[in-house]
């Protein structure tokens, strides 16, 4: 287009900025950015939410802030995307902050709007700001909440640890409970270890959503932590006899403008060897430390070796462990995981931070987590 001397313009620069973000491409996201910086497209309102949202999405959430704090002008999708940016990455008292900023200014707030808010302050436990946000959408707003927003608030009670709020939440809701409010419900009794919610939950679910592999997953999980191997192995069961499969857990990298992938147990990379010595060193290291892998999160039934080796496997793992080997002079590992991070490499991980002294961003398919100094921004709660 430009070979051929034909203008751009603001539409032609957000559609662009829409398929870096929709295809994952960051370094073109960038390119475009440093376009729009030489051609005086910064003050387009479109344009700069499309950047927000980019920048976001790749981990960088500083500059999506920094972008939005530019902007002269404000409207209520500019307000949404910074909110629901901020929340992705488990800020949720920037979130609230944003929110009183946004109602400050005049913009008035949309079910989007509560979407996003709800949802930080469900990653960042705050229940009691959560249920007095809930009940102004439509005492102060004239916003009625609708089955999403329910949602939402049975994963702010259920995160909360409030599991029998969250569960008589569900049976008053005015509409059909969902998928989402009842599978909002079975995370959180895998995350405070609730066998009987979780139960209830689970058998709601297979019967909304037959055929989604998650909530089997996660009820195998739960049972597992509880050592109910015969209950844990009939749930499996139950996946494979109604030819339901697991999604495979992958998580890639990317390292010198290449992206490299990586599954459990992989071992096809050419630094194979030193990727899973490196996880061996770091595994004695926590172990002096004081750390033991938690092999709760192993789902068979294995010796306590065995299943050190098998949480050692983890794609994230072996994602972060390669990304610290080609480091290269580079301050920040960005890893993408198509699946919830487990609890022992979410441990792991915020220890070879500290260990090799590196920041490093994990996406999975819930939110951002950021390590840094032995710590995580979700404060172990995710």
């Amino acid at each position: 287009m430009l070979w051929q001397g034909c203008k751009t313009n603001q539409i032609t620069i957000t559609s662009l900025l829409t398929a870096c973000t929709s295809l994952e491409l960051w370094n073109g996201g960038k390119e475009i950015h440093a376009y729009i910086v030489r051609h005086r497209f910064l003050e387009d309102l479109t344009t700069c939410t499309a950047l927000i949202l980019i920048y976001a999405k790749s981990g960088d959430l500083e500059i999506s802030n920094r972008i939005f704090r530019m902007m002269t002008v404000k409207d209520t999708i500019a307000w949404n995307t910074i909110i629901i940016a901020n929340t992705m990455h488990g800020k949720g008292k920037k979130t609230l902050s944003l929110f009183n900023e946004m109602v400050g200014s005049g913009v008035k707030p949309n079910s989007v709007t509560f979407t996003g808010v709800l949802s930080g302050c469900s990653h960042s436990q705050m229940v009691d700001k959560g249920l007095s946000i809930f009940h102004s959408m439509e005492n102060d707003h004239k916003v009625k909440p609708d089955a999403e927003h329910y949602s939402c608030m049975v994963d702010v009670l259920g995160r909360g640890g409030r599991l029998a709020e969250a569960y008589d939440f569900i049976q008053q809701m005015p509409m059909e409970p969902s998928a989402a409010a009842w599978g909002a419900l079975l995370g959180a009794c895998r995350v405070h270890k609730n066998v009987d919610l979780g139960r209830i939950a689970a058998n709601r679910l297979f019967e909304i959503e037959p055929e989604n592999p998650g909530n089997y997953v996660l009820l195998s999980n739960i049972l597992v932590g509880a050592k109910l191997w015969e209950e844990a192995s009939y749930a499996r069961k139950l996946m494979r006899d109604r030819g339901i499969r697991k999604i495979p857990g992958c998580s890639w990298v990317r390292v010198k403008n290449r992206v490299f992938t990586f599954v459990v147990g992989d071992k096809i990379n050419e630094m194979s060897d030193e990727m899973y010595e490196f996880l061996d060193d770091v595994r004695a290291k926590m172990k002096l430390d004081g750390y033991y892998p938690n092999t709760e999160f192993v789902l068979q039934d294995l010796d306590g070796e065995e299943q050190e080796d098998s949480l050692c496997n983890h794609s994230e793992k072996l994602a972060v462990a390669f990304g610290v080997l080609n480091l290269r002079g580079e301050s920040c590992i960005r890893v993408f995981k198509n699946l919830r991070i487990c609890g022992d490499c979410h441990n792991t991980i915020k220890f070879v931070a500290k260990y090799v002294g590196v920041k490093i961003v994990v996406r999975d398919s819930l939110r951002f987590h950021h390590f840094a100094d032995g710590s995580c921004s979700c404060g172990d709660f995710w």
